[in-house]
């Protein structure tokens, strides 16, 4: 009879872009509970008025331009040099942007979620990838509900998470038997950023960033062994 998987991370390390945001501070908390050495990666430091990730110990802060190839080789060879091994990495990672029809979209704004939404992913799980291969690692990316279809006026949004599936299931297929690569798909998720911008919606269907940062822990661990190129609905109650 097979055993009960749980969720363990002792004596792993994970790598979390976007580790300063909502929903980044929220997977580091809860890869931090679960045991695994946590390094987190974003251009904004967690002393700075914007982040959400409470400055201090558990976790090892690397400021990066994730945008940037060579700031990405540089800092995963630093945390390879610093830690030994990388078994888990969350691209989490990016931002939203809307209201704009495509003709009335400023290129400037594109090229915007184009860098922060999947060139991010992109070349994390590039350089990463060599260091997961040799333990059989995970990686679990957050695409959206959204980019499961066009919808009217944040286009250039859809495209670039509809792109994280896309790079989600290609890592799958590449590293089959090796690597295992999945992503989440949120509704609206409950950050400051997100009540900010849409004050009179309904706030109670969205999905809170701690509910979305248990199922990618259960994602990265043994209790998924067998799931590898999935996009998991975390819809809350939206």
């Amino acid at each position: 009879m097979p055993s009960t998987a749980t969720v363990d991370f002792t004596d792993t390390v994970a790598i979390v872009t976007g580790a300063s945001g909502a929903l980044g501070s929220a997977a580091v908390d809860r890869f931090r509970e679960v045991g695994a050495t946590v390094c987190a990666l974003d251009v904004v430091a967690p002393d700075s008025e914007d982040a959400q990730l409470e400055p201090g110990e558990g976790y090892h802060f690397y400021e990066a331009d994730l945008t940037d190839e060579d700031e990405v080789e540089s800092v995963i060879d630093e945390i390879v040099d610093d830690h030994g091994r990388i078994d888990h990495l969350l691209n989490i990672a990016g931002t939203w942007r809307g209201g704009d029809h495509i003709e009335e979209t400023d290129l400037e704004e594109f090229d915007l979620l184009l860098d922060i939404n999947l060139k991010t992913a992109f070349l994390t799980s590039k350089h990463v990838l060599p260091h997961l291969q040799e333990r059989e690692g995970s990686i679990v990316s957050v695409s959206a509900r959204s980019g499961l279809e066009g919808g009217e006026g944040d286009g250039p949004y859809r495209i670039t998470k509809a792109g994280i599936k896309i790079l989600t299931e290609t890592l799958a297929e590449e590293n089959r038997g090796t690597v295992r690569a999945n992503c989440v798909l949120p509704s609206v998720i409950d950050t400051p950023m997100n009540r900010e911008m849409m004050p009179e919606s309904d706030h109670d269907t969205w999905v809170d960033p701690r509910e979305i940062a248990d199922v990618m822990a259960v994602l990265c661990s043994d209790a998924a062994s067998v799931t590898s190129g999935a996009a998991v609905p975390v819809y809350g109650e939206a």
